[in-house]
């Protein structure tokens, strides 16, 4: 088979456009999608929750009441153990497979959430939000890489992108059930304890879900893989999507073996695709979701909105419309691309950053007008409606998709875990910043954050919409070391379709 015939690539399907996969073709597919996407369920989940929990929180212990940098650490204490379990989760998803991975991260979030549950104290509460953590960090590199391998080419965006419409559905659960739990004793408890539930559920469901088939291939059991595929392909298809992954297989073995942290940096092609990954998911955080998700509420009610109860209703709004948002992203990824989808995020995010900027400085100005908290409501709404599109679901997928098999494992993780630190970066110190430059400082940095990463994107980000994962590698390959014979035909190709 050549080059240009390659199953998934732009040439072999034009070549056998009846083998053409659509996302509502197989429901296989979409089975195994959902159930790996109960871990972005639980990574929206512990993202959104905790920003209503806090609020009770406050009242129920008074150090916690008096303290912003204790405030800062119940929130990002679960993206410490973020970063430390997205770190290991890359080793763990290659030597263990993607399946216990997953598995191993259910346990550990299901125990996290009863010791947040039944935490006497702000610190075993932290403790808690460190476990969950944990199992949230191997769920992020887990699920986007088990549903990326698990996909035909020409609609792995969108599957991908499931998963963080399922990211995007926790945070709007979330947001739900801490307004149906203001009026009940406990309040907190149950918002945080209610966690553990979607875990239990995806451990049964995952215990009968097969491995990864590019991860059967690499351990080379080419029997349980073919059968993993059947259920993917038809016929036809299967034939030469089993001729292909054992042609790449063994090249991929042979190029796994001893591969550690620091031959990320050794070889060029991956240093740049790395890059490009991780920036991508730093530049995710830096513009500012996180303080979105973590913070709605509280920004709401600095924005001169005083109930609790308001403020998680308006937050519940804003969780609908990312989870809105990134069906529509879901759509798009595989049709504009991912490289317009940023730059079209990244732009309107800029815009909105700065209604909100705007509205944050005229309510502190004149606080008994309340039309300038709206301005700012309103500015916070534009931002999840353009962020959620596209830079909610592009870094994850780009960065399930641009590293070679062999590193796949290891730059997911510490893209993911670059994600994680970004994000403990952004949630301890926002409280701390609005302080000392004003909620519509705050903004303003954020903004010029955005342009920043909008430039990054337009310099640095290929476009890999419908390419296999080595056609990938040739763009790679290509800024590397320039132009050969087979990465100029991938650009023209590229540029055809």
């Amino acid at each position: 088979m050549t080059h240009e015939a390659t199953p998934g690539s732009s040439g072999y399907l034009e070549m056998y456009p009846e083998r053409k996969m659509s996302y509502f073709k197989n429901p296989y597919i979409l089975g195994v999608t959902a159930a790996a996407g109960i871990g972005g369920l639980l990574f929206g989940y512990d993202t959104g929750v905790i920003s209503g929990a806090l609020l009770y929180i406050k009242d129920d212990f008074e150090i916690v009441q008096k303290s912003s940098f204790l405030q800062e650490t119940i929130v990002s204490m679960a993206l410490v153990g973020a970063i430390i379990g997205a770190a290991t989760g890359g080793w763990i998803n290659d030597v263990f497979g993607r399946k216990k991975a997953s598995l191993n991260a259910d346990v550990v979030f299901t125990l996290g959430s009863v010791v947040m549950a039944a935490a006497p104290n702000p610190y075993v509460l932290i403790f808690g939000r460190f476990l969950v953590g944990l199992g949230v960090g191997v769920a992020s590199v887990t699920a986007p890489v088990y549903i990326a391998e698990s996909s035909p080419s020409e609609i792995r965006g969108s599957l991908v992108s499931t998963n963080v419409l399922m990211i995007t559905g926790g945070q709007f659960l979330s947001y739900l059930i801490n307004l149906a739990f203001t009026e009940v004793p406990g309040t907190w408890r149950w918002m945080l304890g209610v966690a553990g539930l979607p875990a239990v559920i995806q451990f049964c469901v995952m215990l009968f879900l097969p491995e990864s088939p590019r991860w059967l291939f690499l351990k080379n059991r080419k029997d349980e893989a073919i059968s993993v595929l059947a259920n993917i392909y038809n016929h036809e298809r299967l034939e030469d999507e089993v001729d292909y992954l054992t042609a790449v297989s063994e090249q991929e073995r042979q190029k796994q073996k001893n591969i550690r942290y620091m031959d990320v940096f050794r070889s060029k092609e991956i240093r740049i695709a790395f890059f490009v990954g991780a920036g991508l998911q730093a530049f995710q955080q830096f513009t500012g979701i996180s303080i979105v998700m973590y913070y709605s509420p509280t920004i709401i009610a600095m924005a001169g909105f005083n109930s609790n109860k308001l403020a998680l209703l308006l937050s519940l709004i804003g969780a609908g419309m990312n989870a809105a948002g990134t069906i529509l992203g879901i759509y798009l990824i595989d049709h504009a691309g991912r490289r317009k989808l940023a730059l079209s995020s990244l732009s309107g995010a800029i815009v909105a950053l700065a209604i909100l900027s705007v509205g944050s400085y005229l309510e502190i100005s004149d606080s008994t007008n309340r039309t300038y908290g709206w301005i700012a409501v309103i500015g916070l709404a534009l931002y999840i409606l353009f962020f959620a599109p596209g830079m909610g679901p592009v870094p994850w997928t780009v960065n399930s998709e641009i590293y070679p098999e062999e590193f796949r494992g290891v730059c997911g993780g510490m893209s993911a875990t670059v994600n994680w630190i970004c994000s403990v970066i952004m949630s301890e110190s926002f409280l701390s910043i609005s302080d000392a430059v004003g909620l519509g400082g705050s903004f303003v940095i954020l903004s010029v954050i955005t342009v920043v990463a909008f430039f990054f994107v337009l310099l640095f980000v290929p476009e890999t919409k419908g390419l296999t994962f080595e056609e990938v590698a040739l763009i790679w390959k290509r800024r590397a070391w320039g132009n050969n014979q087979n990465t100029q035909s991938l650009l023209e190709r590229r540029n055809q379709s």
